[in-house]
């Protein structure tokens, strides 16, 4: 199964949703506490949207091609008020929608992921401004649908580069137990997870041994012990522990379910 989008399309994604997160904090208070992100105010998010898109623009447009190329990129300063930042966010954004738009996807680039192309940061960074775009939304009192079609393909990158993705310095390692299925109840989508174990020592230092799961290239249709389902867009945010719209339907073996829950109950780092 694949549910990758044509480049050509995680780029309309990237300006509309963007866009989206820019017109929802257009009226919102400095310093308003972000639901979602309890730590930080909407000055905080607007300027982490900015940070971040600030460097995939540097990447792409270099390309960038090692670490220290990727360490040297220059941060924004943070501006004085939200209208300031999103003045400073929709430069950014633009900046990186033109780096996207003139470079082959395939172009060998600096990522922090397996996945050494442009071509990551295309999907990467319109699903970033989705997730941000729903914080956004919710710290103004706001919500509007998420693409499906994008949501589906959000799951996919979730469940295989965000949680059962690997950094060069770690190792996950599948270990003994059920199969969980989850279904995307509107497109029709289903991946099968299975529990592994993440091991490994960071630059910085840090051990980890943690749960984590291992995701099949396909599913096959056979018995699983449980199966998760919901909307496309309620998937995505349980995932990335953001309200959901409606309610997910939990079915089978408690404790595989148990399980699925701890590894997703874990910071997305």
């Amino acid at each position: 199964m694949t549910t990758r989008l044509p480049f050509a399309s995680y780029l309309d994604h990237l300006r509309i949703e963007s866009e989206a997160f820019a017109v929802a904090l257009t009226d919102v208070p400095d310093d308003r506490q972000v639901p979602t992100c309890p730590d930080w105010t909407a000055l905080d998010l607007a300027h982490h949207l900015t940070e971040v898109q600030s460097f995939w623009a540097a990447v792409v447009s270099g390309p960038l091609l090692t670490d220290e190329a990727a360490e040297d990129v220059a941060k924004p300063a943070p501006a004085a008020s939200v209208p300031a930042q999103l003045k400073d966010l929709r430069a950014a954004s633009a900046r990186l929608a033109a780096a996207l738009a003139t470079t082959p996807a395939d172009t060998p680039a600096w990522t922090w992921s397996t996945e050494q192309t442009v071509g990551f940061t295309f999907r990467r960074q319109a699903h970033e401004a989705l997730v941000h775009r729903l914080d956004a939304q919710l710290t103004a009192g706001l919500r509007t649908p998420v693409d499906p079609t994008l949501a589906t393909d959000g799951v996919d990158e979730a469940l295989r580069v965000m949680f059962g993705g690997c950094p060069p310095w770690g190792q996950i390692t599948p270990v003994a137990g059920p199969t969980v299925r989850l279904v995307t109840s509107d497109t029709g989508a289903s991946w099968l997870i299975s529990p592994a174990r993440f091991t490994g020592t960071d630059p910085d230092g840090t051990a980890y041994d943690d749960p984590d799961i291992v995701v099949a290239e396909s599913d096959s249709g056979g018995e699983v012990a449980a199966t998760i389902t919901g909307t496309a867009e309620d998937l995505l945010c349980w995932l990335w522990k953001r309200p959901t719209v409606g309610t997910l339907s939990h079915t089978g073996d408690e404790s595989a379910l148990a399980a699925v829950s701890q590894v997703v109950a874990q910071p997305i780092n």
